[in-house]
C-alpha cells in the first residue's frame, strides 16, 4: 500500500492518526481526549483541540509526523 504523506488529513483524522501512531503514551492521551470532546460537538471545539494536539505533538517527528503537523496547522489558520 502506497503512503501518501502529501495528503492533507481532516481534524478528526489527524487525530485517530496520532492516536495510532505516535510513540508517545501522554501524546495519544491528548489525542484520544481531543477525539472525546469532538463528539460532542461544541462549538469552536475543534480548533481548539487541534492547537492542544499541534501543541503536543511538537516533539514527534517523521514523515507521518510532518503531515500531521502540517494538516493541524492549516486547520488552525483557515487555510
Amino acid at each position: 500500500m502506497s503512503r501518501d504523506y502529501d495528503r492533507t488529513l481532516g481534524v478528526v483524522e489527524a487525530f485517530t492518526v496520532v492516536c495510532e501512531q505516535c510513540p508517545s503514551g501522554a501524546v495519544r492521551g491528548v489525542a484520544e481526549r481531543a477525539l472525546e470532546a469532538a463528539k460532542r460537538g461544541e462549538p469552536g471545539v475543534l480548533k481548539e483541540q487541534a492547537y492542544f494536539v499541534l501543541s503536543a505533538i511538537q516533539g514527534w517527528r517523521g514523515e507521518r509526523a510532518t503531515q500531521v503537523h502540517r494538516s493541524l496547522s492549516e486547520f488552525i489558520e483557515g487555510a
